[in-house]
């Protein structure tokens, strides 16, 4: 499996992150060539080597009508001079595959909604200085453009560095992570430390928000290529963020594990709680029936998700089912890597989900074409198993 791992442990920030996925490819400078030809009005991308504390980098800036401004204004965007219509329509006018395009408005959606949380206001009443949200739309489409050129299958991000301290914005001064920033990594790990400053921006927050698909240690991997995408300012440890791209078989990842148990529900309510929390996200829910106390049968129920959901999980199980408590774990995994292609075959599209790892390899139909096909043809599930791999090449 293609992953990519990247080091937080001097934040994010759109710049940092676009300069670090240059330098894992084999042209920087073309690639920086392609993205000034997107069209972003007013915008140029600039591509510099760098150095902090010893280690040489990239570093990318942004000019906006000739100027270079900062990665974001803290979180802090109650100005007049841009609204969501506005980057929708900037969105819209980019010379980008649309999957990119999708991207870049989801990610631009985060921060819109966590500055209208922290404002008090509605997304649509959202507004940007726009040499302020010119720069964010530059950084936030050189990401999403260049995770489209790189296409890795899984990327992994370390905790957060946030910083420590407080920074000063255009409404006053504001404790670090800024309020938009803390907002949109809720369920995220984050730490501060020794480092005054702002590490983390809203822009980078938001990017790791969207693309990470969990967050903790390295994976084990085989590394085909490292970048570092080097920071503005100079901090007593190395201002970069360093990413690696390479090959995973099969690896680790962590799970929260959720669990209750409830003597006064009925099946309905359980099977429909079950239901509540799969259509939810949760990885899996699971129920066994059990003694407790007063010797009453009961039932224990267990769902297993992503840690930055368990928050929202508990929520759901305090809301559908009647237990007063739930108890919380979190557990490491061996995990495969997984695939999920379509196929197709004469009797349709099939899917065909494929796993491998630690030296095993596995393929297997999704049950509901399968399911399909033995209905259409009056089979059962192992008759048109048996089809079906008659009348396909795999």
């Amino acid at each position: 499996m293609k992953t990519l791992y990247i080091d937080c442990g001097m934040g994010a920030a759109g710049d940092m992150l676009t300069a670090a996925l240059l330098e894992l490819l084999p042209d920087p400078q073309g690639a920086v060539d392609a993205l000034n030809a997107l069209g972003i009005p007013g915008v140029a991308y600039r591509l510099e080597k760098a150095e902090k504390c010893g280690i040489r980098g990239t570093r990318v800036s942004v000019l906006v009508h000739g100027h270079e401004e900062g990665d974001r204004d803290c979180g802090d965007h109650h100005h007049d001079h841009a609204d969501m219509g506005w980057i929708r329509d900037t969105a819209a006018a980019l010379a980008v595959p649309e999957g990119v395009r999708r991207n870049v408005l989801a990610v631009y959606d985060l921060i819109a909604a966590a500055e209208a949380k922290v404002h008090g206001v509605p997304v649509e009443a959202v507004h940007f200085h726009e040499v302020g949200a010119l720069d964010a739309v530059a950084d936030i489409t050189a990401v999403c453009w260049l995770l489209d050129r790189l296409a890795p299958d899984r990327i992994v991000s370390s905790p957060v560095h946030v910083g420590s301290g407080s920074v000063r914005c255009t409404h006053g001064i504001l404790p670090v992570p800024a309020p938009a920033t803390a907002e949109l990594l809720r369920g995220v790990p984050i730490y501060g430390g020794e480092i005054a400053g702002e590490l983390c921006t809203p822009t980078g927050a938001a990017l790791l928000k969207h693309f990470a698909s969990s967050f903790g240690p390295m994976p084990c991997m085989a590394a085909d290529a490292v970048g570092y995408g080097m920071g503005k300012k100079d901090f007593p440890r190395a201002n970069c963020v360093r990413v690696l791209l390479g090959e995973s078989a099969g690896g680790r990842d962590t799970v929260a594990v959720l669990a209750c148990n409830v003597d006064d529900m009925t099946a309905e309510e359980i099977g429909f709680a079950t239901e509540t929390l799969l259509a939810a996200g949760a990885r899996d829910v699971y129920t066994a029936a059990i003694g407790m106390k007063k010797n009453r049968p009961g039932t224990l129920i267990r769902v297993i998700c992503s840690p930055e959901d368990k928050e929202r999980m508990a929520r759901l199980l305090f809301r559908h089912t009647t237990t007063i408590g739930i108890r919380e774990t979190e557990m490491g995994r061996y995990v495969l890597d997984r695939q999920l292609e379509t196929s197709e075959t004469p009797l349709g599209a099939v899917r065909v989900k494929k796993t491998a790892g630690y030296g095993v390899v596995r393929e297997k139909y999704e049950y509901e074409d399968l399911a399909r096909i033995a209905a259409e043809r009056e089979l059962s599930l192992a008759e048109a198993r048996a089809l079906l791999e008659r009348n396909t090449e795999r």
